[in-house]
């Protein structure tokens, strides 16, 4: 992908490996796992995304009505393959206007996940599951809980672990976490046996 790689924790642009590193290199966090420039996951750019995926590439499938697809980006390079996916969603939210909402999967540690929720640090504080969850998706077949974390203004977020990592959905606005009361049901892309016919929309501007 051509375009400006950016850090997964603060969203500025990274320096790119060269003689003295093989890291991408952030000047406020170090060495990081860089983001690609968003796309539409056209049939290609969904098919390269998940032949490089370490982790899984999650899909709201079936969409919930009115709902588009809107944008996937992942965090990583081709030495590393895709340490982190994002998927973005467009749709109606039930309180009125337009709602958007971003699945995120990453190892520990990435950092990209937490960026979206507004957060600091990398990744959910360690007493997240001492409380009792506060939603349930359906994650390629396994139930899985979602603990609601304080994010920025005018979103919410819920996060838990799925495949291994970690697994973030954020809305905009905090109204739209009423889609979360309908049960999501995710698709990891990488486990489709067809070609998956996704409708799209417009070039998300939360990625």
């Amino acid at each position: 992908m051509k375009g400006e790689h950016t850090c997964p924790r603060c969203r500025s642009a990274v320096r790119a490996p060269g003689l003295w590193s093989s890291a991408w290199r952030c000047d406020a966090h170090g060495d990081v796992q860089p983001v690609a420039p968003p796309r539409l996951p056209t049939p290609d750019q969904l098919q390269q995304i998940k032949e490089h995926a370490h982790v899984p590439v999650w899909l709201p499938w079936p969409l919930p009505a009115g709902w588009l697809v809107t944008g996937v980006t992942y965090a990583g390079d081709e030495l590393t393959g895709a340490r982190a996916s994002v998927i973005a969603c467009t749709g109606p939210n039930r309180m009125g206007g337009v709602g958007e909402m971003i699945i995120v999967a990453e190892e520990p540690g990435i950092g990209l996940g937490a960026s979206y929720a507004g957060i600091d640090g990398p990744d959910p504080g360690p007493d997240m599951a001492e409380t009792p969850c506060h939603a349930k998706v359906d994650a390629a077949g396994h139930p899985t809980p979602l603990w609601w974390i304080e994010a920025g203004e005018n979103r919410t977020a819920y996060v838990g672990a799925a495949g291994g990592v970690w697994l973030w959905t954020v809305l905009w606005p905090e109204s739209a976490d009423l889609l979360m009361l309908d049960g999501l049901t995710l698709l990891d892309a990488r486990d489709a046996r067809t070609e998956l016919d996704l409708p799209l929309g417009a070039l998300s501007p939360r990625l």
